[in-house]
C-alpha cells in the first residue's frame, strides 16, 4: 500500500514540507509506504482544455504531470499539502492537480485523499476546501483527522512548536492508513460499488 504527498510549496524544506513529513511518519509506522513529490518549484502551466489526453490518455505538456501520473494512478492514497496564498492553494500546485485530475485516464474511485495547508495565520479554511473538491469530484473518500489539517506558523521551527497542528497531522495518518486498509479488505469481500454509466447535462435549453 502506498500514498503519494505532493508538497505544493516552493520551499521544498519549509512549513508545508513539516507537517507532509508528520503525516508521512505516521502513514510509515503504520505500514504504508510513502513517496513526497516536490512541486511548487517547478515551472507547471495551467490546462488549456484542449482535450488530447482523452484521446492519448496523457497531458499534451510533457512535464512532471506526466511522470507524477502513473504513481498516481496505482497509488491507494494521495495526500495535497499547500501553503496558503491569499486564501487559496499555491496556483503552480492548483495547475498541477488540475492536470493531473483531469488528465489521469484511470479510475480513482475508492483512493483515499487528504489535504494539509500552511499558513502563517489565515485563510487555511478556504485553502482547505479548495483541495478537497479534488477528491469529491472523483469517487475519492476523504481522511480526516481531530480536527481540520492545517499547520501555522512562518517557519519550520514555528510549525515544530505547533503542538495541536502537528497531533492533528499525526492523527490523520492514522486514520488515513486505517481507511486505506479497510478498504483494501471492503474490495476483496464486497468489490466496488456499481457504476451507473455516466449521465453529461448542462443548463441550455
Amino acid at each position: 500500500m502506498k500514498v503519494l504527498l505532493i508538497n505544493g510549496s516552493p520551499n521544498a524544506k519549509g512549513c508545508t514540507y513539516t507537517a507532509l513529513n508528520e503525516v508521512e511518519t505516521e502513514l510509515n509506522e503504520q505500514g504504508i509506504e510513502t513517496e513526497i513529490i516536490h512541486v511548487g518549484n517547478k515551472d507547471i502551466r495551467g490546462c488549456m482544455g484542449c482535450m488530447q489526453c482523452k484521446t492519448t490518455g496523457k497531458c499534451v505538456f510533457d512535464d512532471l504531470v506526466n511522470e507524477v501520473a502513473p504513481k498516481f494512478e496505482q497509488a491507494d492514497g494521495i495526500v495535497i499539502g499547500s501553503p496558503v496564498y491569499f486564501a487559496s492553494a499555491n496556483g503552480t500546485l492548483v495547475s498541477f492537480i488540475d492536470r493531473l485530475f483531469f488528465s489521469v485516464p484511470a479510475d480513482r474511485s475508492m483512493k483515499v485523499g487528504a489535504a494539509v495547508v500552511s499558513a502563517r495565520r489565515g485563510g487555511c479554511s478556504a485553502t482547505f476546501d479548495e483541495i478537497n473538491k479534488y477528491f469529491t469530484i472523483s469517487g475519492m473518500p476523504i481522511a480526516s483527522s481531530q480536527y481540520w489539517n492545517s499547520v501555522h506558523g512562518h517557519t519550520p521551527d514555528d510549525v515544530r512548536k505547533d503542538e495541536e497542528g502537528l497531533q492533528t497531522m499525526r492523527t490523520l495518518g492514522r486514520n488515513m492508513a486505517f481507511l486505506i486498509k479497510s478498504i483494501s479488505l471492503g474490495k476483496e469481500k464486497f468489490g466496488l460499488p456499481e457504476k451507473e454509466t455516466w449521465i453529461a447535462t448542462n443548463f441550455i435549453r
